[in-house]
């Protein structure tokens, strides 16, 4: 057994020797040449035709010149510390990611203003022609109703800043507003009730929609248009208003992600498409998904997540025809599946009330949402929210020190 293993060990400490810099000069030009070949281009190394002088000989020697710089940059890594060698790889890895997102970005935004100009962006977007949206870092629109008033007011006792401070929250970045369309009879009683609400607080996001519980997925299409054109956010959140937000931790969360262009960020699932007429969650085109007894593909759950720029101005501009299933959260899916999309699943976006979300926070480990699954949201939020904010919040000024440590991250 001794002198079978013999020649391995052998054969392991021949490679673990360090290639001399004869062979690295060898390697180098052996790869140049192989790859002129390859690529048809060897005459690059002819001499050029009499006549020819100037540019064409100064272009074989720049040529020459870049790959007898390439050879010693090698040698002198090959030679050099590890770390140096690891250094190298994580800036090129960083420049190239940072050079993708911004490919992307401006694709998308070429995208959107060709949409603009043909009118494609649909009737719930407001001009913008002549002056971009103002900057941020995030969106967060609280999906709510006409019959939900005490639920915001629970939301703004607690995680929703009010007045002065949710302007300067905006001026560090962070949007915040309840995201609500109008009634069915525009004008009427409840129109005017938001109306006045709105005069005293501020913090709504107004849309050309009808309301209504089987239309969350056309309200959800038209938030995101709205809000793309509205504001230019690294990020756009949906979040319904019985679930408990620490903003400071959201935002740190969100930021670990900015440098990624297509992002979709939320706690992933991937639930039973139901058949049975008359249940809950009921889908009438559940034929599309397969035979019957299938499940979804995986989305986030509707009760909080996050798509980054490049998605959101994808829904803006292609809304007119995006399919609305049944269920809000099913249709972003649907809308996303298809793409060359990074699905995040964050478990710190579906926390559990109270013990989970306190034990969590108590062991450092705030969380950045919490709701009850058995409900879709927080059971009794109006009567709840208040102490659920109290063991689990994440205290003044989260917001401000999280954010600033992500920015310089």
């Amino acid at each position: 057994a001794l002198t079978e293993r013999q020649p391995q060990s052998e054969k392991k400490a021949a490679r673990a020797r360090p290639m001399s810099a004869k062979a690295v000069v060898v390697l180098c030009a052996t790869s140049f040449f192989v790859g002129l070949l390859l690529s048809g281009r060897m005459t690059l190394l002819m001499p050029p035709p009499s006549g020819s002088v100037g540019a064409a000989s100064s272009g074989h020697g720049s040529r020459l010149s870049l790959f007898s710089d390439d050879c010693e940059h090698r040698h002198k890594l090959d030679e050099g510390n590890p770390n140096d060698i690891m250094n190298e790889v994580s800036r090129t890895h960083q420049a190239i990611q940072s050079l993708d997102k911004s490919v992307s970005s401006l694709e998308m935004e070429l995208a959107v203003e060709r949409a603009k100009q043909n009118g494609g962006l649909g009737a719930a977007v407001p001009s913008k022609r002549g002056r971009r949206p103002p900057r941020a870092f995030v969106v967060i629109g609280i999906n709510t109703a006409f019959s939900s008033k005490k639920r915001r007011d629970s939301l703004r006792d607690t995680w929703v800043p009010r007045g002065e401070r949710l302007r300067r929250l905006e001026e560090k970045g962070v949007v915040v507003r309840f995201v609500i369309g109008h009634s069915a009879t525009p004008g009427g009683a409840l129109d005017r009730a938001i109306d006045v609400e709105d005069a005293e607080t501020r913090d709504f996001m107004r849309l050309d929609h009808v309301e209504g519980y089987h239309e969350l997925s056309s309200k959800t299409r038209t938030y995101f248009t709205a809000a793309v054109a509205t504001w230019d956010a690294d990020f756009y959140v949906k979040v319904d208003d019985d679930v408990h937000v620490n903003l400071g931790m959201l935002t740190s969360r969100l930021a670990r992600y900015r440098t990624r262009p297509r992002v979709y960020v939320g706690c992933m699932k991937s639930g039973p498409v139901l058949s049975q007429k008359g249940v809950k969650y009921h889908e009438p085109e559940y034929w599309k998904f397969g035979d019957e007894g299938n499940r979804y593909f995986r989305h986030a759950t509707g009760q909080i997540y996050a798509i980054s720029k490049d998605l959101a101005s994808y829904i803006s501009i292609n809304q007119p025809i995006l399919h609305r299933f049944a269920n809000e959260d099913v249709s972003l899916g649907a809308w996303l599946i298809g793409l060359e999309v990074e699905h995040v699943d964050d478990r710190s976006l579906c926390c559990a009330t109270p013990p989970d979300c306190e034990w969590k926070k108590q062991a450092g480990n705030v969380c950045a949402a919490s709701f009850d699954w058995s409900c879709s949201g927080i059971c009794k939020s109006v009567d709840r929210m208040r102490a659920i904010h109290s063991a689990c919040g994440e205290g003044d000024g989260a917001v401000s020190n999280n954010f600033a440590a992500a920015a310089a991250a």
